[in-house]
């Protein structure tokens, strides 16, 4: 069980910005911008290479949630989605999570 599993089942507290039936938003606890908020499915799917074709409709939702929480935050002026894909990629918790950071002008590369 990762740590974002025990977030959704409320083990541990966070700071959740979103939620619905399929996904849920909360700030990162150690944030990389200003607006650091990572968007989690419920389901434990542990990387985007682990999504299949049976996950269509959940990769769809949270892309199309992502516009949305963004407005919540108030980062009309833009922000960055990054999702990292295994230890080369920088993914240290393995359940799918997608950044989104925002609040200040974001450099690029990124690191």
């Amino acid at each position: 069980m990762t740590i974002f599993s025990k977030i959704i089942n409320r083990e541990i507290k966070a700071d959740i910005v979103y939620e619905d039936d399929l996904c849920l938003a909360f700030h990162d606890v150690n944030p990389q911008a200003p607006v650091h908020v990572l968007l989690i499915p419920k389901k434990p799917i542990e990387s985007l290479d682990a999504f299949d074709d049976s996950d269509a409709m959940l990769a769809g939702h949270l892309l199309l949630k992502v516009p949305q929480i963004a407005a919540t935050l108030d980062l009309a002026d833009g922000y960055r989605t990054i999702i990292n894909t295994g230890h080369n990629g920088g993914q240290t918790v393995f359940h799918l999570h997608i950044h989104i950071m925002g609040g200040r002008s974001l450099t690029w590369p990124p690191g």
